[in-house]
């Protein structure tokens, strides 16, 4: 590699996450009132998508019990327990906890400060999925949003952790042309990921997708070629947090616990300077009463169509700024004409 060529990729990685680009906080649990998990915020995903057991030859049962996910001091509480457990007539030896973030969106910056569970069969993760994947189960199948399979929907690896390779943290990228054991993977070896919290970060525009610790960068995935193989990800992808329990489990190991201090996630502020772009999009997503959209060039109409592609709300494509607290929760089509052709983005009302 030549020196210029060098200097450039270290000024790269040095510099901070594109802090001046994803600079509205959107969504956020800060985990601050003692007792049960937030289930506005929060789906408690158990079932067993296949009927007898998860994936990857995990052993344990995930359930929705408050001593598997509860908040305490501050901190959510994930914990994985050694006990018998029986649900949907399966038994296992371990229960775990496998959260669905109730709040999906497209391109943003996620923080995590977490601390990590130590032991030999433990994995735990921090991660994220298509919110169009057909997985028995999950938060996003049961409203209906269900088109894809895995890996087609896309699966982004912000933290994950084997507790046989202690402090070491792997972040990855799953898409039909590189899954399972994937290629597309990079790491860090983090001190005390254990024994203190350290924020894990994840920062994706509509051409890459940055990881880091601690704002340091392990990983970029920027593939040169952009296709539904390569690149499912300018659709709406959730949040998961989870303890997988591996048959090498360490039978010493009775409990195991990963701490969650909260989980942000960030999107751009839509400045009236900001260059037009040939998408749709939709800030935030979901919404509650106020949402912006940035029109793409040329955009001739809008309106905002149920789920059957009735006309439920004609939009003023001069405003960036929309009031809808009078609409009912649910999935809705943003649809937007653009030189006589429909460019459509989805929005979840909640």
């Amino acid at each position: 590699m030549n020196k210029p060529v060098l200097c450039l990729l270290l000024t790269l990685l040095a510099a901070p996450l594109h802090a001046q680009t994803f600079d509205v906080l959107v969504w956020a649990d800060e985990f601050s009132v003692d007792g049960s998990l937030d289930t506005a915020k929060w789906w408690q995903q158990h079932q067993l998508p296949n009927g007898n057991s998860w994936y990857n030859g995990e052993i344990q049962h995930y359930t929705n019990r408050d001593t598997n996910a509860f908040v305490q001091g501050g901190s959510l509480h994930l914990a994985a327990y050694k006990e018998t457990f029986t649900d949907q007539g399966q038994t296992k030896e371990y229960t775990s906890a496998r959260l669905n973030s109730k709040f999906a969106f497209t391109y943003g910056r996620v923080e995590i400060r977490a601390q990590l569970p130590t032991g030999v069969g433990t994995w735990p993760a921090l991660w994220m999925l298509g919110q169009n994947i057909t997985e028995p189960g999950a938060y996003w199948q049961t409203q209906g949003f269900g088109t894809q399979p895995w890996p087609q929907c896309g699966e982004i690896d912000i933290m994950e952790h084997w507790g046989h390779n202690q402090n070491y943290v792997s972040s990855a990228i799953h898409t039909p042309s590189s899954f399972g054991g994937t290629q597309n993977v990079g790491g860090q070896y983090v001190s005390g990921a254990s024994t203190g919290y350290h924020t894990y970060n994840m920062e994706w525009t509509p051409t890459s997708i940055t990881f880091a610790v601690d704002s340091v960068v392990h990983y970029i995935y920027a593939p040169s070629v952009q296709n539904s193989s390569t690149w499912p990800f300018d659709l709406p992808q959730f949040i998961l947090m989870n303890i997988a329990i591996q048959p090498s489990i360490d039978p010493n190991i009775t409990e195991a616990k990963m701490l969650v201090d909260y989980v942000r996630i960030y999107q751009s502020s839509l400045s009236t300077t900001e260059p037009e772009h040939a998408t749709l999009k939709v800030v935030p997503n979901p919404v509650t009463d106020e949402l912006s959209i940035m029109y793409p060039s040329g955009a001739a109409s809008a309106r905002i169509l149920n789920m059957h592609g009735q006309v439920v709300r004609e939009l003023s494509v001069g405003d960036r700024v929309h009031r809808i607290p009078d609409l009912p929760a649910g999935p809705y089509i943003i649809e937007v004409q653009v030189q006589g052709r429909p460019v459509q983005t989805l929005l979840q009302k909640i």
